[in-house]
C-alpha cells in the first residue's frame, strides 16, 4: 500500500509539472486537444495504458 501511494504521488507530481513550468502553453495545448477526434484520443489513451502496464510488468520487483 505504501508503494501505491508513493507511485500516486509521483504521478500527481509529473502531471502538475507542466502547469507550474508554463501555464500559458498548457492553456494553449488544452485548447488544441479539443480539436483532436475522440477516436484518436481513445487510441492514444489505450496505447499509453498498455505501455504503462508493460513498463510495470518488466520493472516490477
Amino acid at each position: 500500500m505504501k508503494m501505491l501511494f508513493c507511485l500516486l504521488g509521483l504521478v500527481f507530481f509529473i502531471e502538475g509539472l507542466p502547469y507550474v513550468i508554463s501555464p500559458a502553453k498548457m492553456k494553449k495545448w488544452l485548447m488544441t486537444i479539443q480539436e483532436i477526434p475522440d477516436s484518436h484520443l481513445r487510441t492514444m489513451g489505450f496505447f499509453l495504458m498498455a505501455l504503462g502496464l508493460l513498463i510495470t510488468y518488466f520493472f516490477k520487483e
